[in-house]
């Protein structure tokens, strides 16, 4: 049988665009991060199939984390498997538009926190820290969210 590589699936939720631009957050299996973070004794295994999805930002603010009906969570970017990324927590981040078209992640106080870019220490719980178009927020043991600006609109 022949495989087919198909384009990333694009969620786009209907609601009132915070910015000037697009702004979307692609998500993937980083396997460099999960190498950087992973532990000798760490029984959590990369994906061997992830698939990249793109969401697009449509609301001021937007939860990052997993479906739970018995939690009754249900953020707009619902990292729910499979694969399910073991470290990702039901309610991780909050991404907040900010005034100057921009956007700020705070961790609600994951399990395993958040970190941006090369950064090796985790951001506080509860701090907004702007994020810029590129980069990217690192969750879980290989979760990694990348924000990206279209000023093409």
């Amino acid at each position: 049988p022949t495989l087919v590589a198909s384009a990333p699936t694009v969620i786009a939720p209907t609601f009132a665009a915070p910015t000037e631009s697009a702004w979307t957050a692609t998500v993937f299996a980083d396997r460099e991060y999960f190498d950087t973070m992973r532990s000798e004794d760490d029984d959590v295994e990369f994906p061997s199939y992830c698939p990249e999805r793109t969401f697009v930002l449509h609301r001021r603010q937007v939860r990052v984390g997993r479906y739970s009906a018995s939690k009754g969570i249900d953020p707009e970017i619902d990292l729910t498997g499979p694969p399910q990324d073991p470290g990702v927590s039901h309610l991780h981040v909050l991404l907040v538009a900010q005034p100057e078209n921009g956007w700020a992640v705070i961790d609600l106080g994951s399990t395993n926190g958040t970190r941006v870019n090369a950064a090796t220490d985790p951001i506080p719980h509860g701090t907004a820290v702007p994020v810029r178009s590129g980069d990217r927020i690192h969750l879980g043991a290989w979760t990694t969210l990348t924000l990206k600006q279209d000023n093409a609109s």
